[in-house]
C-alpha cells in the first residue's frame, strides 16, 4: 500500500472517532514522529548533563550489570 493511499485511509478513520483519550494518543504519537524541533533545556538541566558527561569521562560511573550484580548481593544481605 502507497503512503498517500494509507494517509487518506487513516484521515477518513480518524475522523469517525469520538473518543477524545484515543484521540490525544494518537496525537502524542504523532507529536513524537513528526517532531523536529530542538530540545530546549533550563539551565539546570544543561548543567546537570554537562556534569554527569564530566563524570563519565573520569570513570566515575557503574555499568548496568554491575550495579545489578551489587543490588542483588545488597539485597541477599538484607
Amino acid at each position: 500500500m502507497k503512503a498517500i493511499k494509507l494517509k487518506r485511509i487513516l484521515t477518513r478513520r480518524i475522523s469517525e472517532i469520538e473518543d477524545i483519550p484515543f484521540l490525544k494518543a494518537i496525537n502524542t504519537i504523532l507529536d513524537f514522529r513528526t517532531n523536529n524541533e530542538t530540545l530546549i533545556l533550563s539551565d539546570v538541566q544543561r548543567d546537570e548533563i554537562i556534569a554527569s558527561k564530566k563524570e563519565i569521562e573520569q570513570g566515575l560511573f557503574v555499568e548496568h550489570v554491575d550495579f545489578n550484580k551489587e543490588i542483588t548481593l545488597w539485597l541477599k544481605e538484607k
